[in-house]
């Protein structure tokens, strides 16, 4: 196969899942797209993949989405020239307008406090049984909100990684990267009593012992279980979360809260400060918000 995308997915080890799933996708589109011309690698050029980029300006889609194709484009070409499929890489000096970073609506402080106590109320269920799974929701909305991890990450949580005497979570992220991360006193007493009280009424023979969270099957917890966690607590206007909403929630606040700007980017993960000042414009259009509304010469 010379474009060989089987082999490019493989080497995609140190990606997460989701990116390795997208970049799948958007290197066989690609492919897809120089076989219906006739080209083969060879025939690759700049002016080639600037066709490209413009026929992918062509399906409306977004901007930064035809910059992640276009990151992904610039990846499978230096897989392909690594591995001498081809002379040279074409596609170093590809690129491709990123467009407008767009965040989600953030709960505000007293809204994802609101949420946490909701939640909380909910766990004094007399089943066993539903308790237990309301201690779980808890627990995932503490950590979730008070750590900041990405769904998968808070997923693939394990006993070891917790470290409540310490107050702390070990996380391994995007890019193999280890990171330490503070764990405040509800997320520790939230996920104790999930451990302690919660997790033995769900685990059953085949549960893996390593998964600190557990669906209703007793298997890991998935972000799709997670999802359904935040659709059990919908917000007061009747609309669910993503959890990917509260590790915005969690870098609003800090923010907000005065925190150092590239302490954020470590307690993110983030690799490129650039991905944190997404939240400042946030956090500016909100301080605007409340300036307009309060102040009489606004």
């Amino acid at each position: 196969m010379p474009w060989d995308v089987d082999g490019y997915v493989a080497s995609l080890t140190a990606a997460s899942p989701h990116t390795r799933e997208a970049y799948e996708r958007d290197a066989r589109q690609f492919v897809a797209w120089a076989e219906r011309g006739e080209r083969s690698p060879e025939d690759l050029d700049h002016a080639t993949l600037r066709r490209y980029l413009a026929y992918l300006g062509t399906q409306r889609l977004a901007k930064r989405t035809i910059a992640r194709k276009a990151a992904a484009l610039r990846s499978f070409l230096r897989y392909l020239k690594r591995r001498g499929v081809l002379v040279t890489d074409s596609g170093r000096s590809l690129r491709a307008p990123k467009g407008p970073a767009r965040l989600p609506r953030v709960p505000n402080s007293g809204e994802a406090t609101d949420l946490l106590d909701r939640a909380a109320a909910a766990g004094h269920a007399e089943d066993p049984v539903a308790r237990a799974l309301a201690l779980q929701d808890i627990a995932v909305l503490e950590v979730l909100y008070g750590t900041g991890l990405r769904v998968s990450e808070c997923c693939g949580l394990t006993p070891r990684d917790c470290d409540l005497d310490g107050g702390a979570l070990t996380v391994l992220g995007k890019g193999s990267k280890v990171r330490r991360l503070p764990l405040g006193a509800p997320a520790r007493e939230a996920l104790r009593d999930w451990l302690r009280e919660g997790r033995p009424l769900i685990a059953g023979p085949e549960s893996p012992p390593d998964a600190v969270f557990l669906n209703r099957r007793a298997r890991r917890l998935s972000p799709r279980d997670a999802r359904r966690i935040l659709e059990r607590h919908p917000m007061p206007d009747g609309h669910t979360l993503h959890p990917h909403v509260l590790r915005h929630a969690y870098a609003t606040h800090l923010l907000e809260g005065g925190a150092d700007l590239r302490a954020v980017q470590e307690l993110l993960g983030h690799a490129d400060l650039a991905t944190t000042q997404i939240y400042t414009h946030l956090t500016r259009e909100r301080l605007r918000a409340v300036y307009e509304a309060t102040h009489p010469r606004a």
